[in-house]
């Protein structure tokens, strides 16, 4: 494989916040071969570089290369798997699975047969139609190095083994395994890791000595764990942390950044590209979610990917160092704000995000499969079933916390608004869809939770408050969307109290359509 290889900017997902079921799907659920026809459809219709096939809680095709090239051999004779277009797998990781660590190793093990099916369609074996895989919840360099170890040991190591006396070796059956080497991309979604990410790669660049290095940032999990502002600012100092260490060790490092469309889980809209592109500068490669894909017009799509894939990255990430600690300090202040509220809101959003749609065929992920998203004691939905089930009460989960921000210091809001630029415009856009309409309507009911009415929802008043009052933001819907947003917003708070859930569940997918995205 070529040391020169070409690093996407657009790198298409399953994330399933989409309202809208694309047209070429006949289910409300993207699964099987709509999934393989998917990829294909990111590749060539949208123009993205890259597919993230994912096996971590969920079933896939194991045959997706073979399915892609023998479906569609014009486009791949011109576009190499492999070279031009790419196909990454996320897999489960196995040190935190209980279930899933066998899916760890079939999807490892799928990629040698990726390989030869590639080799017999082009005619060489000159690129690896898949050779990089996504490590979910990387917490140490030593979780990479298991992963590499294992595919190199588990799955390219056994061309060695024995199978008949006296030297009959498994190569001789099964042919030889390639690549024999695949690259790993790290996937960091905590606190801990994300403010300790420069060590952390240090230690990885040691250990394993790469020629380039991709590095995975989430930005929607963080969200959902600390809330908006402390998610954005473990990122820039992340990106921050990243653009030193390519600085002082002369290696190439390229961030990833997982974002859906709402500003809650990073904002990526095409009325928003300018702005998006300006905070993550240093940012490589973009995750284009299915609400982005299937929400929008499919003109803005593929404008918002052909500027992605002609832009990034726009600009060196910003320098930190500086004020780095401040910020951290800033973020606590707000994590715990967030958490606050979280504890008395926890037991009514488990039960509105049950009526949230699932747009992927997932496992379940709490209990058997799948990790725990807890925030202390609580448990939570995950993040787009979390955020759709606020913007379905509205009360877009941007505000929570927000109360912080009028009790910083002058120079704390000035080192704030100076790392997350467009904070204001983020909040702009959610404050469209808050209503105080749905406030009194939930107060009224008598169904909602008492625990949530009395103490939950006077903290998300105070945070609407402060936007309101120190940020100078206009609160409540202005243009004829936002209005009609409102309207469906309120009749599923009162199918919801009158317990005419599947009403409930239409005025959900309803207002969603409306805001372009589940959550």
């Amino acid at each position: 494989m070529s040391e020169q290889r070409l690093i996407p900017k657009t790198m298409s997902t399953q994330h399933p916040d989409n309202a809208s079921i694309p047209p070429w799907c006949d289910s409300d659920v993207i699964e099987g071969e709509k999934e393989v026809y998917e990829a294909y459809y990111a590749y060539s219709t949208l123009g993205c570089h890259e597919v993230m096939w994912d096996s971590e809680g969920k079933d896939i095709d194991p045959h997706v290369v073979r399915k892609l090239l023998t479906g569609y051999p014009s486009f791949f004779k011109e576009k190499v798997l492999g070279r031009d277009i790419f196909l990454t797998y996320r897999i489960p990781n196995p040190m935190l699975e209980k279930v899933e660590k066998k899916v760890f190793l079939e999807t490892l093990q799928a990629i040698p047969k990726h390989f030869d099916v590639a080799k017999q369609f082009y005619g060489n074996g000159d690129y690896a139609p898949v050779f990089e895989v996504i490590l979910p919840f990387t917490s140490s360099h030593k979780d990479v190095v298991r992963v590499l170890r294992a595919y190199s040991e588990a799955v390219v190591g056994i061309e060695k083994a024995r199978i008949d006396f006296p030297d009959v070796t498994l190569v001789e059956l099964v042919g030889e395994i390639q690549p024999k080497s695949i690259n790993v991309i790290p996937l960091f979604e905590e606190w801990p890791s994300l403010v300790s990410l420069d060590n952390l790669l240090f230690k990885l660049l040691e250990a394993i000595s790469p020629k380039y290095l991709r590095v995975f940032l989430a930005r929607s999990d963080p969200a959902l764990h600390y809330g908006l502002v402390p998610s954005v600012i473990l990122v820039k100092i992340a990106l921050s942390k990243i653009g030193k260490l390519v600085e002082r060790e002369k290696v190439d490092i390229y961030p990833i950044i997982g974002v859906g469309s709402l500003p809650f889980r990073g904002h990526l809209s095409p009325s928003n590209l300018a702005n998006f592109v300006r905070e993550y500068k240093g940012v490589n490669t973009v995750t284009i979610q299915c609400g982005f894909k299937y929400d929008y017009p499919e003109r803005d799509v593929k404008m918002v990917v052909d500027y992605l894939n002609r832009n990034l990255p726009k600009g060196e990430a910003e320098d930190f160092s500086q004020t780095g600690q401040m910020l951290l300090s800033i973020a606590s202040k707000f994590r715990d704000a967030y958490y606050e509220f979280l504890l008395h809101a926890a037991k009514l959003i488990e039960k509105i995000s049950k009526l949230v749609p699932a747009r992927r065929a997932r496992r379940l992920h709490i209990g058997l499969f799948g990790y725990h998203r807890t925030v202390g004691d609580v448990v939570l939905p995950r993040a787009i079933p979390f955020t759709a089930s606020f913007y379905s009460l509205g009360l877009p989960p941007e505000f929570i916390g927000l109360r912080v921000f009028g009790t910083l210091k002058e120079e704390e809001q000035h080192v704030l608004l100076d790392a997350y630029k467009n904070l204001k415009e983020d909040l702009k856009v959610a404050a469209e869809f808050f209503s105080w309409r749905n406030l009194e309507t939930i107060r009224e009911s008598g169904t909602f939770d008492k625990e949530f009415i009395e103490f939950a929802l006077p903290l998300l008043i105070e945070d609407i408050k402060v936007a309101e009052e120190i940020m100078g933001l206009r609160i409540g819907p202005s243009s004829s969307v936002a209005k009609r947003h409102e309207n469906y917003t309120n009749d599923f708070i009162i199918l919801f109290s009158e317990g005419k859930i599947e009403e409930a569940k239409q005025a959900l997918v309803t207002a969603a359509k409306l805001r372009r995205s589940l959550g």
